[in-house]
């Protein structure tokens, strides 16, 4: 029953790792590899006008999440203005207000938008049908006959908007099409005779990103609502084309007017544009600030933590390479987890200068502590005047390295002193007990653990997961779990078995 209590651990550790971490990549679009690029645009939107002398309130509707494009980050540029954002479930806005403008003004707006094939649309309410104004004669008469003859072609609302929209802008336009031009846009008036006939549309505002495009303007899109109000479709008002265009970015779909200028006149929006590419790690940091139990982010905390917990993070990674070399393959090191600490002063200090000088101290070090041996110190007292020579060591090899011109062997101040203090004292009391073998044995040992180690964290891959995937700490964890397991031979005590088979070889 423990041994199955055991395995069911393991299992929920695994299970609960693989799960939070699928989820981050998807949900939130983290990458598995650290070197994608994601493409990003950047829009600018410019708002001009004259004020009246007085207090000016100023209303740009703004684009929010959708069907290929993500929201990343928004600045705006208003000297003097007062700037608020406001959300309703017609969509997103920014009001600057202040209480005295006089002559031309300009506001800026800018927003970051991801590409991402992941993103989804938010559930957007239709529209009710609005009570139409009752056309003129002879206008009442063409409308009735445009919606009779396109709704006797079609099967649902999407396809009585595409025939209509031909009927009012194709080869089939007649008489009765331009009659009704002449007093309605083509978008406006597909709009007004969806809801004469009773179907939920409505005119929205959308922008065709193209790179390195200035001064352009939204266009008009019309969209449709299906007979159950849940699903929408995206016309073209003059063509009839069904769906979104790859390169078309939604700004406004609530159906009310993109600028709304109070205390100005001559008021107008321009947008400009361009595209890059960026890591796909910083492309996405901004996405889903808060925090939830299910995006557990490092992200969150200031850039000096983050700093410090990446580091933190690949402890876990040394420490399996620890729990690997000596359970399964045998390899036997100074104390149970100092080479992690030395492979965490090698990633500071890099391996050539980390190796140079960490073979200098304890080499150093066994010396003078050999001769602290003769003066039968108590432990404390021994240990402590070994940590101050570990010190004094390290300070004298950091002087003659400036002195020298090697900025590397600056670095040589990351190692850990205690722990070399500590490392020194027992092999010193190894060489006292077992003889000089069992020092080169367990040191050699400890020295290739932190090597390896030390590759395995410093390993751009495993930097990326372990900083933004949590949930591969539940999946070390299980897995070391599973090694602390294990009770048959490791790999290096095999070779006690070659005699065996060399006397099974015919002679």
């Amino acid at each position: 029953m423990s041994r199955l209590m055991f395995y069911i651990i393991v299992g929920l550790l695994l299970v609960a790792g693989v799960a939070t971490s699928v989820h981050r990549h998807v949900q939130f679009e983290i990458p598995w590899l650290p070197g994608e690029q994601r493409q990003v645009w950047e829009i600018e939107a410019g708002i001009n006008f004259n004020a009246q002398d007085g207090p000016v309130q100023v209303d740009l509707a703004l684009p929010s999440h959708q069907a290929g494009y993500r929201v990343l980050t928004e600045n705006t540029a208003s000297s003097g203005y007062g700037l608020a954002y406001q959300a309703d479930e017609l969509g997103r806005t920014a009001r600057w207000t202040i209480r005295e403008a006089v002559g031309s003004q300009t506001l800026y707006y800018s927003v970051q938008m991801l590409v991402s094939q992941d993103a989804r649309s938010p559930v957007q309410t239709p529209p009710e049908v609005p009570v139409t104004t009752p056309w003129e004669s002879p206008y009442d008469t063409a409308a009735s006959q445009l919606i009779e003859q396109a709704w006797a072609r079609s099967a649902n609302n999407a396809t009585f908007a595409r025939e209509l929209i031909r009927d009012i802008n194709g080869e089939r336009q007649e008489e009765n099409a331009r009659l009704l031009l002449s007093q309605e846009n083509p978008a406006a008036l597909v709009v007004r005779l969806l809801n004469q006939a009773g179907v939920q549309a409505r005119e929205v505002s959308g922008l065709l990103l193209e790179d390195g495009r200035r001064r352009q303007t939204l266009s008009s899109w019309i969209q449709v609502f299906d007979e159950s109000g849940e699903e929408w479709s995206i016309f073209h008002p003059l063509t009839g084309e069904q769906g979104k265009p790859d390169n078309l970015l939604l700004w406004e779909t609530g159906g009310r007017a993109v600028l709304e200028v109070q205390g100005g006149t001559n008021s107008r929006v321009t947008f400009s544009m361009m595209t890059h590419d960026q890591p796909a790690s910083a492309a996405v940091r901004n996405h889903y600030s808060e925090d939830t139990l299910l995006n557990f982010s490092i992200h969150s905390l200031p850039l000096e933590e983050q700093a410090l917990f990446q580091t933190i993070l690949l402890i876990p990674i040394g420490a399996l390479m620890v729990v690997f070399l000596r359970v399964l393959v045998g390899i036997k090191t100074s104390g149970t987890f100092m080479p992690v600490l030395i492979a965490l002063a090698f990633i500071q200090t890099s391996l050539p200068t980390g190796l140079i000088g960490f073979l200098l101290i304890v080499a150093v070090g066994l010396i003078i502590r050999n001769y602290l041996s003769y003066l039968n110190l108590l432990l404390v007292a021994r240990v402590s005047a070994v940590i101050i020579t570990v010190i004094a060591i390290i300070s004298i090899f950091t002087v003659l390295a400036y002195r020298m011109g090697l900025s590397a062997g600056l670095t040589i101040t990351f190692f850990p002193m205690i722990i070399l203090a500590w490392t020194i004292e027992r092999m010193s009391i190894l060489w006292e007990e077992e003889g000089p073998k069992q020092v080169l044995i367990q040191g050699g040992g400890s020295l290739i653990t932190a090597i390896l180690a030390y590759l395995a964290m410093n390993n751009p891959w495993v930097r990326h997961i372990t900083f933004n995937f949590l949930g591969v700490q539940l999946i070390l964890m299980a897995l070391i779990l599973l090694l602390g397991n294990y009770t048959g031979y490791r790999l290096l005590e095999l070779r006690r078995f070659k005699p065996i088979t060399d006397d099974e070889k015919p002679s």
